[in-house]
């Protein structure tokens, strides 16, 4: 398929006072188009810091990051920016939905900045949104939903830019079991299509349901193992 993410001795420190702070040590890995990954890791384990670098919203002090044939460890601000909206398609614990937007207008809003015009963005988002079972949701604000309902908004969001990458923050973080596994179910759809995962995770029983784990830990790779045991989602 070929890869879509290089890392080649990427590491990134932060100068506290008179501290530095290594969150990472010269990290190499690579992801190909379609995988299904998940990063793993006890808190300061360098799993964010790497998921930030990756999905383009911090850059490495040294080494080298190729997202989908572009060189982007050294890209300015608007460049990253620029880089995000097109590559990646974000999803967070927090949904990070706009309150009094629809769920339509919250879809739409990656295509404003990509400069779709209005009749455009709104078929656009709407295909997003009935992808992911909410087509009917369409008109309803973030407060008239649940918080799985909510989550599918913040993944259609994701999707509506034919992303190169969905990246996945804790997505189940602020869910209940249930709802959980509905969402984990519709990532496993989402992969199935061709579309490249990578999940940030510290719950196990949700890393199990990636093709592959890396484990982070003190800003080192500590294993990078293909999930034999792929978890199928529960029907509820």
């Amino acid at each position: 398929m070929g890869q879509i993410i290089q890392t080649t001795n990427i590491s990134r420190k932060y100068v506290m006072g008179s501290e530095t702070i290594h969150a990472l040590n010269s990290i190499s890995i690579s992801i190909d188009k379609g995988e299904y990954v998940a990063f793993m890791g006890p808190s300061g384990s360098g799993k964010s810091t790497l998921m930030n670098i990756i999905g383009c919203l911090d850059t490495p002090s040294t080494g080298q990051y190729i997202l989908n044939n572009h060189d982007v460890s050294d890209l300015t601000e608007n460049e990253l920016a620029e880089i995000r909206n097109k590559e990646i398609g974000f999803v967070f614990q927090t949904f990070n939905l706009l309150p009094r937007a629809t769920a339509l207008e919250n879809v739409a809003l990656p295509l404003v900045y990509a400069g779709f015009n209005r009749e455009d963005r709104e078929e656009k988002a709407f295909a997003a949104l009935e992808g992911v079972g909410l087509g009917d949701r369409a008109y309803h604000k973030p407060n008239e939903l649940s918080g799985g309902q909510r989550q599918r908004v913040a993944i259609a969001r994701a999707l509506v830019n034919d992303p190169s990458i969905i990246l996945a923050d804790e997505p189940t973080g602020n869910l209940d079991s249930k709802t959980s596994y509905s969402i984990m179910e519709l990532f496993q759809e989402l992969h199935s299509q061709g579309n490249t995962i990578v999940m940030v995770t510290h719950e196990d029983d949700i890393a199990e349901y990636a093709h592959r784990i890396v484990r982070l830990r003190d800003g080192l790779i500590e294993t990078d193992v293909v999930n034999q045991n792929v978890r199928k989602p529960l029907v509820v």
